[in-house]
């Protein structure tokens, strides 16, 4: 039953709760950024890269592979001399398009958080500065009595 009772305590202890609340909002803010990404950044990115020919949601490596044309039925049509029809296809070996836009989400999300964190520790150095200063803790007696008889002795 300790157990349980220990793990209901670290569950319920702030940190976790407010790590639990920053990765469920850190979910919904990435969805915002891809659409952002995806939605806002890249079409006026690929209308610039579309007069050289690149469009970075296709933008891929690809080979030529020749493969049998087949017929609705299955099977594969053929030449008069009885060989395959060939058919000639661009066969996407890396596709960096994608890993390209994936990188434009993670810099936003990096620079958006920098900003956020930056703002906070602004704040909080602010708020830090604005409190009044804290008295010195005053010695006990005793502890004022031991420094006279150490400079006492000091001094013999």
């Amino acid at each position: 039953m300790s157990l349980l009772k220990e793990f209901k305590d670290f569950a319920m202890r702030g940190s976790v709760v407010d790590l639990a609340v920053g990765v469920v909002i850190g979910g919904a803010f990435g969805k915002i950024v891809s659409s952002l990404v995806a939605n806002v950044i890249m079409p006026p990115i690929n209308l610039l890269t579309a007069r050289f020919g690149i469009n970075f949601k296709e933008a891929a490596y690809t080979i030529k592979t020749e493969s049998p044309k087949l017929k609705p039925d299955g099977t594969m049509e053929t030449l008069e001399n009885g060989d395959p029809v060939m058919l000639v296809q661009d066969y996407p070996i890396l596709n960096y398009g994608p890993f390209v836009q994936t990188v434009f989400e993670f810099l936003l999300i990096a620079a958006a958080l920098f900003v956020m964190i930056k703002a906070i520790n602004a704040a909080r150095s602010q708020m830090e500065g604005e409190q009044p200063e804290e008295e010195k803790a005053v010695p006990s007696e005793d502890i004022l009595l031991l420094r006279e008889i150490r400079d006492s002795l000091k001094n013999q």
